[in-house]
Order: C-alpha cells, then structure tokens, then sequence
C-alpha cells in the first residue's frame, strides 16, 4: 500500500495525530510520502516514516502553480494508492488523480462543501461531524475513525525547573491558544483554588490575554507558561490532573493525553470530549463556560488522591478498548484497501 499525504497544518493538536498516524502507518509497512508546509517542528518525527516534500499552498499566487505541477510530478513518479488530505487547504490542493483513492479527513465542523470536489470519502473523527456534512448535502461515503494518541507514561519534567514546590497540587492544560479552548476560565478557575498551580503548554494569538489575566487575578506566581513543547508528556507527568475547558473541541488528540500519560482528566462537555468520555468513570465532565464547576471538579480530584486512580484507570481502560492505536490504524487500513480495491 503506497499512501500520499497532503498536510498543510501548522502546530496543534491535528498535526500531533498526523505525526502518530504517519508512524503507526510506516509500521504497519505502508509506503508514504508527505508533502507539508516548510519548517514545521514536528518534520524530524516523522522523517524516518516517510518521504518529506515541502511547500506552500496559497489561493492567490504564482506558488500554488507551481506547487500543483510539483505534485503532478511526485503522483507520476510514486503512483500511490490513496491520496489523504487532511482539513480544508489541503482539500482544496487535492489533485483530480483517478489512479489513486482520494479521502480527506475532517477534524472539524466544515463550513461549506466547496474544497472537497477532487474528494471521494470524508472521514469524520465523530459522528456529529459526519451528521453536519450528510446536512450540507455531502452524497459521497463517510466513514467515521477516531484519533489515537502514542502518549505513553515518560520521566516528568522536574518541578523546580518550573518554579513550582514539589508539594504543590499541579493542573496541567495544554494546546493552542484560541478563544475557543476555553484557558481563560481555567485561569478563573485555578484562582479560586488556595496554592494550585497552573502549567499551560502551547502558544497560540491568545496568549498576551492570558498572561494579562493572570496578573489580573493575582495569580502569574502560580501560573507558568512553558511555551509550545513538541514532547509535552514530560509537563503532564510532573503534573496532578490534565484538564481540559474548550467551548468547541470536535475530538482533539487533546481527549486522550491525559490518558495516555496516566493522569486524570477534568473536561468541559463539549462535542468530541461528550462522545469520549463518561462522567465519574474516566473523567470528571463539567458544563461549557462554568468556572465554578470546573473549580469544584478540580478541588475535588485535588481532595480525594482515591478518585485520581480511578479515572486514570477508567481512562487507561477506554483508550484501550474503543480508541487503541492498533484499531484506529486498522480502520484507516481497511479504508485503504477498500478504496484502492475499486480501482
């Protein structure tokens, strides 16, 4: 099986999914080739998996043509089997190659069907997606295939490094910092807790904000901003509970790092953490936008050491049964085969 992706993302969560898929795909013997934005921090992870070819995509330049004869080049040359676009600018670059099974995967609500024309198979990472695209009038196959994270239990980043007492209960979020992801109420919420700290890992336009609110609650000695961290399991293990507060979190490999890295996890109830997660079995749910509750869950984790294992036992359970790596990669396997099958 020969696959070309087509990835045009920058640094968040998607391309974390991107980076674990290409590397479980390369070890299941799929032959791949990439083609992806110049300089992201992530190329190195996935070098030993596949081909790298970068470039840039643009709607209104000379660039996209020459990008498009490039790619018309490299189709010829490695005449793959499937060509998978991830998300919108990426859809709109897929090629019209009738050689080749062309999928593209929605880690969100699309706005519109218009960049999907060259595309034969959506695949939805929750069934929500998949209802809102049968909505728009998408007639095409839908397959819906969740994410899978490779996060794994690692030696925790040293606490003193982050000025941070070894006896403190530490809440750890992390992500990109969009509006939408909800860190200002974590920060509303982590005030309202006596000697918590706070660990936000990831960058994002929203991050001034969140500084100047932290010096607004009266908290920016509790609060540490380690920036965007390629490898942040090291941060989640030093911590005490992973949480997170999104408004809209469609299925983010966000869901699963709290897992994957044994720790207990506190989230808003928002789309992809709802369809994962059950409340009091492998997590603590919350409403969207309540700082109180989200306060209290936290307060109560930090008070009941028993309830911790438990949800990290009940998440260590769910990944295992219904979000393994290995039946993720097998979806995407069959998907492939049948796809390629039609040819």
């Amino acid at each position: 099986m020969k696959v070309m992706h087509i990835h045009f993302g920058k640094e968040g969560g998607a391309e974390r999914f991107f980076v674990n898929l290409v590397n479980a795909l390369h070890d299941r013997g799929v032959e791949q080739r990439v083609l992806v934005r110049p300089g992201r921090s992530w190329r190195g992870e996935i070098e030993g998996s596949a081909k790298v070819y970068e470039g840039v995509f643009r709607r209104i330049s000379l660039s996209r043509f020459l990008l498009r004869w490039r790619m018309s080049r490299i189709l010829r040359e490695f005449r793959p089997d499937v060509i998978m676009a991830w998300q919108l600018r990426a859809s709109r670059f897929m090629p019209a190659y009738k050689d080749a099974f062309r999928i593209s995967r929605l880690g969100d609500y699309p706005e519109h069907l218009g960049y999907y024309a060259n595309v034969e198979t959506l695949v939805c990472i929750t069934p929500d997606i998949a209802a809102k695209v049968r909505e728009f009038g998408w007639r095409g196959d839908i397959e819906v295939i969740a994410n899978f994270t490779r996060a794994t239990p690692v030696a925790p980043v040293a606490r003193s490094d982050m000025q941070t007492p070894d006896d403190a209960f530490v809440v750890v979020g992390m992500g990109r910092f969009a509006k939408r992801k909800g860190f200002d109420g974590v920060l509303r919420a982590v005030q309202k807790i006596d000697g918590a700290y706070l660990w936000l890992v990831g960058d994002g336009p929203e991050r001034e904000a969140l500084e100047r609110l932290a010096d607004e609650l009266g908290i920016r000695d509790r609060v540490r901003f380690p920036g965007w961290q390629t490898n942040a399991y090291g941060y989640l293990a030093a911590g005490d509970l992973f949480v997170i507060n999104s408004s809209h979190e469609p299925l983010g490999n966000v869901c699963f790092e709290g897992w994957g890295a044994g720790k207990p996890t506190v989230s808003s109830r928002a789309e992809g953490p709802s369809w994962v997660m059950t409340h009091e079995r492998d997590a603590l749910m919350v409403d969207c936008g309540d700082d109180d509750g989200l306060a209290n869950a936290i307060r109560r984790l930090r008070d009941d050491p028993e309830l911790r294992v438990r949800l990290s036992e009940g998440g260590r359970e769910t990944l295992s049964t219904r979000f393994s790596e290995e039946a993720i990669t097998d979806a995407y396997l069959d998907l492939f085969a049948r796809g390629a099958a039609r040819r």
